[in-house]
């Protein structure tokens, strides 16, 4: 059974909107269409303590030392669009965060049969080498 989807209150988002490099022509310098998402993962109650702590290691790019996430977003040329897109990559994060932990790792054992062939290989590769290099027969 997958979890339940998360929500993200509104309240818990804050947004700025900045002036945007990139495609946009004359416009880009009149009008701000880049976002600023930020998110307090640490304030954060829609967050179980396990999507916190993950989620702090998987973005600990986009953090700051205050423990706000912080996504800009300038891909496209209108301020929709970008908005969308912050969204969509914090909704991303967080998914990823969720999920739950892969499932730890059955130690396992080499076959006999491949100890054996290694040893032998090695031996091998050993006679090779010695036979290389100077002689010490005198004849």
């Amino acid at each position: 059974m997958p979890p339940p989807a998360l929500q993200v209150q509104e309240w818990e988002l804050t947004e700025t909107f900045i002036r945007s490099s990139g495609p946009g022509g004359q416009n880009v310098n009149k009008v701000a269409t880049a976002v600023q998402l930020r998110f307090s993962v640490d304030r954060s109650p829609s967050l179980e303590p396990r999507v916190k702590t993950r989620l702090k290691k998987i973005a600990k790019h986009l953090m700051t030392k205050e423990g706000e996430l912080i996504i800009e977003a300038s891909s496209y040329r209108t301020q929709g669009q970008n908005r969308e897109d912050a969204r969509a990559r914090l909704a991303a994060l967080i998914a990823e965060a969720s999920k739950p932990p892969p499932p730890k790792r059955k130690p396992t054992r080499p076959t006999r049969g491949s100890v054996e062939r290694r040893l032998k290989a090695k031996s091998e590769r050993g006679e090779t080498k010695k036979m290389r290099g100077w002689s010490t027969d005198k004849e």
